[in-house]
């Protein structure tokens, strides 16, 4: 399991709106080029995902809460269980499971991805425009 924590000096719903926004994933997380499917995600909600290196798979989200977002997804050989935690003072944690055979040949390549993608949403999150 891979995890690690950053505080984000933003307001928790806008985190939220980012981490909720599945067709903009590929924004911040450059292992997906695409997600395609409805525009705001419920539990269970399939999603079409492809990733480099052209691998389809799909994507769900399996835990909306106010404090904590789980998604899944899968390509042949590979699963991947990722969980986002919206805490007190902007403190976001994100922590991820992997399996499969392609999950074993590339694990040394996911080491220290948590972070990275706790600073792309961190990004990301500086930049979103919210409309009222």
């Amino acid at each position: 399991m891979e995890r690690a924590t950053l505080v984000i000096p933003a307001d928790p719903n806008r985190i939220r709106a980012v981490l909720l926004d599945p067709r903009a994933l590929p924004l911040w997380n450059e292992a997906f080029l695409g997600v395609d499917g409805p525009p705001h995600p419920a539990v269970g909600q399939q999603y079409t995902l492809r990733v480099r290196p052209g691998l389809s798979g799909r994507l769900e989200y399996t835990a909306i809460e106010p404090d904590r977002i789980e998604l899944r997804w899968e390509v042949p050989g590979f699963r991947e269980t990722g969980t986002w935690t919206i805490g007190e003072a902007g403190l976001v944690g994100h922590s991820f499971t992997q399996a499969g055979p392609l999950a074993a040949l590339l694990r040394t390549a996911y080491r220290g991805i948590a972070t990275v993608r706790l600073e792309r949403l961190a990004d990301c999150v500086g930049q979103l425009r919210l409309v009222d």
